[in-house]
Formats: structure tokens, sequence, C-alpha cells
């Protein structure tokens, strides 16, 4: 694993309502609620978690819910513009039936590159895709009263991004990241790593006309790569500025180590550790059920708990 890419560590998107969005993803996605903090540029303003039981890379989907005065974002080009989960071959059909249940915008599932995948909408207008995938994946799902095992989402499966121009991002993903080009159908170019089995492929959407498009509710604000550790870490932050672009120092999120810069095509790219993880400020038992605060901001903890909604 040394020095390498390990797929997706997380990806991070902008919401609305907070109460909304916790109902959505813990509830009718079935995802196990992780961590309930505040964004570090503004307290005044929760940051959640969603994964599987211990916030696995790979698993974790992020939301700053900015409430409900916020613009409505737009997909276009120099985006993040799907986000696609992995899920049990043989369970669109239970996820149709539970979408029509609770309203949820979806298209009829379609196949693509072989797999047959369902595409929706979540209340504030986030694109995902849930995907048969054509390799089993083992990986241990959360499991709710009503998302039993047998269709729960595993993780993610791929990402997309939509580029008006994919050579700049292309030639990072491989030079930098290692990835490789596996597949292409028409404008849609796979890449993927070896390096690990799941939440491993990233699909370039090249679209020369495309707007580009506006960062608010209901859009991925960016994607975090995973690495092992701190070296590692900084082992890439060198091969990003040796690449000719900009990259942050280390900045420390509490629960992982990150950089982070734009690829040449405009999507804002983070790179996180695995250490130190979700547990190293409440057990495993209790993830997500009280508010952690950064320490820099523990001394308002009254002031920020009466601005926050309750949730949970």
């Amino acid at each position: 694993m040394e020095n390498k890419i390990l797929g997706i560590h997380h990806i991070t998107a902008i919401a609305g309502n907070a109460k909304r969005n916790f109902d959505f993803y813990a509830k009718v996605m079935g995802l196990r609620f992780i961590k309930k903090t505040v964004n570090f540029d503004d307290p005044g303003t929760y940051h959640f978690y969603f994964g599987d039981e211990t916030g696995s890379a790979g698993t974790i989907l992020t939301f700053f819910p900015w409430g409900d005065g916020i613009p409505q974002g737009r997909r276009g080009a120099g985006m993040a513009t799907e986000i696609g989960y992995s899920v049990p071959k043989g369970s669109l059909e239970f996820w149709v039936e539970r979408f029509e249940k609770y309203n949820v915008i979806y298209n009829k599932p379609a196949v693509k590159f072989g797999e047959r995948y369902l595409t929706f909408l979540d209340p504030d207008g986030l694109k995902l895709e849930l995907i048969e995938s054509s390799k089993p994946d083992n990986r241990k799902p959360w499991e709710t009263d009503e998302v039993k095992a047998n269709v729960a989402t595993r993780g993610f499966r791929n990402i997309t991004l939509t580029l008006n121009n994919i050579t700049g991002t292309a030639e990072m993903l491989t030079n930098v990241f290692g990835y490789k080009l596996v597949a292409q159908e028409a404008n849609r170019y796979r890449y993927a790593t070896t390096a690990v089995e799941n939440a491993a492929i990233v699909d370039l959407v090249e679209l020369p006309d495309e707007k580009r498009g506006l960062g608010a509710n209901g859009t991925v604000h960016h994607v975090a790569f995973r690495v092992k550790n701190d070296e590692i870490l900084m082992h890439f932050r060198e091969k990003v500025l040796n690449a000719g672009l900009q990259i942050t120092p280390q900045i420390d999120r509490n629960y992982f180590h990150s950089l982070y810069f734009r690829e040449p095509g405009g999507v804002l790219f983070e790179i996180a550790t695995d250490n130190p993880g979700f547990t190293i400020d409440e057990p495993l038992e209790e993830l997500g059920k009280n508010l952690k605060l950064p320490a820099q901001y523990e001394s308002r903890r009254e002031e920020i708990e009466a601005h926050l909604i309750p949730v949970n």
C-alpha cells in the first residue's frame, strides 16, 4: 500500500435544511450517522458524516447543511456531478419501491459499463446512483430496521467529474495518482486504481460546450482521495507540486489530515489520511450521537448548541 492513492476517502456535498438532510440519509438511505460536528470555518453550521459502522474510508459521505436560505446550485463543467454507490445485484427493485414510498425523484434502472444502475436525487437535488457492481463487493454494510444487508449500500463505487476537456484531469489522475484508463463509452472515460478493490473508480465525462457549474445547494463541494498515513500524504504533496499545481499545507481535520488542490479541470480535490479515525473523540457505539466540536470552539459550546437545530 505504500505511496499509493487508495481510492476515494470521502465525498463532501452542500445541503440546505439539516434535519431534512439527516432524515434522508440516515432513514431513507439507511446510512450510519457517524459524526455530528460543525464546519471548521463556520461553527454556526453543522458538518455531518454518514458511512458504514466505523466510518471506513470509501463509505463516507459528508455534508455542509447551510440552511434553507442558500441558493440552489447547478451541476456543470468543473464539478463532481454524480456520486455512485455500490449495492448488491438484484437490489434495485427494492430501491425503486422505497423511492416511490418516500417520493424520491428517480429514473428507471439503466445499464452503463455493463452494470445496472439507478439514478436519483436527494431532497436538495444532489445526483446519486445506486450501481449493481459487476465485481463482488464484500464490504460489510450498515443495517437498519428497513434497509437490510441484502439491499444496503456497501460504500462508493465511483465518482463522476464533468469537464469541458478531460486531458489535464486525465493526466493528473494517471501521472500523479496512478490511475489507468480502463473503459470508455461515448464521451465517458473510466479511470481506476488497482491499489484497492472498492471506491476505486473515477469517471470523466467530456462536454466541451457545458456551462460551468455553480457550487451551492445540492452540489458536490469536493472529492477526497485516500492515503494510509501522513508520510504518504506529504509524498503526494510533492507530486502535486511537481505537476505544476498549487496545493495547501497539511490541515488537521480531527478525524484525518488533509491537503487540498484544484485539479486542471477545476474540481476541488482533497487527499486525506486514514489516521486518526472517527473514534478519536467518541467510542464506536456512540458515533453520531453527540455534538463533537473542534478544540478551538469548545469554549463556545453553549452558544453554538443554542444556534443549531436538533436533528437526532
